[in-house]
């Protein structure tokens, strides 16, 4: 614990109000924080259930310092909060993650620099920038995926492209924003590792994760013995720990990774928060991402995290409300709530639609077999893919 610990009782403070920032909340209630929320959503499903709902812009002065005011302590939600909003937030109180490490994750270039600085490999990439950048991409760079250096997540700001026709067409339809273009490598699975680090650099981490995504979107994720091989596991948990440590980090921090048919690794991107991957946590863990975020925001002690049973996390998008049909209907939760093991955890959001993440379904049970047959069933239940 740091000395200038924040216990429970002081108020502690969330930019943005959606999920993430919703089960921080829930994690930090239960610890005995108050908790203030500031978002422009009335309805942000983290306000709904808070203490304090400020209802501003990110960026409104006024909203900041009643933010402020109210709260010890200040984390974010999700990346694209301005990292102006949290250096102003930084001259007051303390806030993290920092200002620079939310600029790095929102800015796909800078991101892949940071990687290279630390020795983490990563997919051979090119910055486009300019008409001259353009030009002079190498020509083993293609077929490659061109990507936004900005704003883009959920599969969205991405295009494959195959020639340099392609990708100059491709970028200029992007508004000749900036870009990185990374070579496309022959992908045989994915995982990501979830990392809390402390103010006094001490770190602890989550087991890595097998995630499946499906149109860019997180799917399913799988944890539990030999869901990723041992030593890429390891090497995971390394990587991610020296990005962490190169950001001199404060915080819970996501990393994706790829594998190659090689075997190999490679890194495909950051979150500065929890992540879908690490919702399991909440069921299969004795110590959640999510109380994780509330402790190195406190400066409270933080213990190695067990996984304490073998966990399987559905994504349950919008999609599931209109499984039979144009009308919204609510899904069968009484059959799969009947199933062993289930846990489900709903955002709070009035409406459905298409690709919107409204929850997610946790199975937890004694045996890897034992939760994949379950899940299934849950898949099958809601009308998921099976996988």
């Amino acid at each position: 614990m740091t000395p200038d610990a924040i216990l429970p009782g002081a108020t502690l403070g969330v930019m943005g109000g959606g999920q993430l920032g919703r089960m921080f909340v829930h994690a930090a209630q239960r610890m005995g924080y108050f908790t203030a929320v500031l978002d422009p959503d009335a309805a942000s499903p983290a306000g709904l259930v808070s203490h304090h709902h400020i209802h501003t812009d990110y960026l409104d002065a006024d909203g900041l310092g009643r933010l402020a005011g109210i709260s010890a302590a200040i984390t974010t939600e999700f990346e694209n909060v301005p990292a102006a909003a949290l250096s102003t937030l930084a001259s007051t109180r303390p806030v993290a993650p920092g200002a620079h490490a939310v600029e790095i994750a929102q800015d796909r270039i800078r991101e892949k620099a940071h990687f290279v600085r630390c020795g983490v490999p990563c997919a051979p990439y090119a910055a486009i920038e300019t008409v001259e950048n353009l030009v002079d991409v190498p020509a083993e760079l293609l077929p490659g995926l061109l990507k936004t250096a900005r704003l883009g997540y959920d599969g969205k700001g991405q295009a494959r492209v195959n020639t340099r026709e392609e990708l100059a067409q491709v970028w200029e339809a992007m508004g000749r924003v900036p870009c990185v273009l990374e070579k496309l490598l022959p992908l045989s699975w994915e995982c990501s590792v979830i990392v809390a680090r402390g103010r006094d650099g001490q770190m602890v981490h989550l087991p890595a994760q097998r995630n499946l995504h499906r149109e860019g979107i997180l799917a399913v994720t799988q944890v539990m013995e030999g869901a990723v091989p041992e030593p890429q596991a390891q090497q995971a948990i390394e990587a991610t720990k020296a990005i962490a440590q190169g950001l001199d980090y404060v915080g819970v921090l996501c990393v994706e990774f790829f594998a190659l048919a090689d075997g190999s690794l490679v890194v495909n991107e950051m979150a500065p928060r929890p992540h879908n991957s690490g919702h399991y946590s909440m069921d299969a863990c004795d110590v959640s991402q999510f109380e994780l975020q509330v402790r190195t925001l406190a400066g409270l002690p933080l213990t190695q995290p067990r996984l304490h049973s073998p966990a399987i996390m559905l994504n349950l998008l919008g999609d599931l409300w209109f499984a039979q049909g144009e009308a919204e209907a609510t899904p069968p939760w009484a059959q799969v709530l009947a199933l062993p093991g289930t846990s489900l955890h709903l955002y709070g959001k009035h409406s459905a639609r298409k690709g919107r993440k409204m929850g997610h379904l946790n199975i937890t049970r004694a045996t890897p077999q034992a939760v994949r047959e379950t899940a299934l069933q849950a898949a099958a239940l809601l009308g998921i893919e099976p996988f």
